[in-house]
């Protein structure tokens, strides 16, 4: 039975809501606990991560490896809007490597402010949505991430290309000039985790035609109304451009569809 002083988890997408039961917010710590008791090597133990990170890490790695599995056959790179800590980034970066090692046009574009929320839209807030406001989810974890990307094309296939490149600022106005600035760009993977209305309708607004068919649009948070804003800008495309949302069986949380 859990100690009742176990400590909460920290992460800000995990304090939000309150969707999980008293034991899912003490497994962090209990596995954190395992993890320190544990003599062996930090790098033996990450080695072992299955032993030590929560179910939902797993799930959300297995889903982003089936997103990206649909877009091998596809032209194009992969456009991540919402970095936060670098999940995302770095797992595209590694199945590009395992997956298609010689594919060095496809490219793994990060955008965020990594300084948090730079606005909050009247549409991005609900009952519910308390914690959404200006700076929330912030994470600055950029120079560690150009680091691993470093090391990770320094064992790579075909590495002294680089594959991760971060763009950091608000993107309601990085997205237009990375578009100008890039007009070879084309959009196999569009994923949207922005979590907020005005740069995810920027997002779509810019990439969308940048994407040929086949292609795949991925959103993280639709029909969740802890983040309102992302499935509003959603809507708004719908309106114009009716879209085959399908889920993944054993994730609550993405929504994706194919390009036509």
């Amino acid at each position: 039975m859990p100690p009742r002083n176990a400590k909460r988890p920290t992460s800000p997408k995990q304090l939000i809501g309150g969707f999980r039961t008293q034991a899912e917010q003490q497994e962090g710590s209990l596995n954190l606990a395992c993890f320190n008791r544990n003599p062996g090597t930090v790098e033996s133990k990450l080695d072992n991560f299955p032993k030590y990170v929560r179910r939902q890490a797993i799930t959300r790695f297995l889903s982003l490896y089936e997103i990206f599995k649909l877009t091998i056959p596809v032209k194009g790179s992969i456009v991540e809007c919402g970095v936060f800590e670098g999940f995302g980034v770095m797992t595209w970066a590694r199945l590009s490597a395992i997956l298609e090692p010689v594919n060095f046009t496809r490219r793994v574009y990060g955008f965020d402010t990594f300084k948090g929320f730079p606005a909050v839209n009247a549409k991005d807030r609900t009952k519910v949505s308390r914690g959404v406001k200006k700076g929330g989810l912030y994470a600055a974890s950029y120079d560690e991430l150009k680091e691993l990307a470093a090391i990770n094309d320094s064992t790579r296939f075909i590495g002294h290309i680089p594959k991760v490149e971060l763009i950091k600022g608000n993107a309601t106005k990085t997205i237009p000039r990375f578009v100008k600035e890039n007009p070879h760009l084309l959009v196999s993977l569009l994923f949207l985790d922005f979590d907020l209305y005005a740069p995810t309708k920027t997002a779509l607004e810019y990439f969308l035609p940048l994407m040929p068919a086949g292609a795949i649009l991925a959103f993280d948070e639709l029909d969740n109304p802890l983040w309102p804003g992302e499935t509003q800008a959603c809507v708004e495309l719908m309106r114009t451009k009716r879209l085959k949302l399908e889920r993944l069986p054993f994730d609550p949380y993405i929504g994706y569809c194919r390009i036509e």
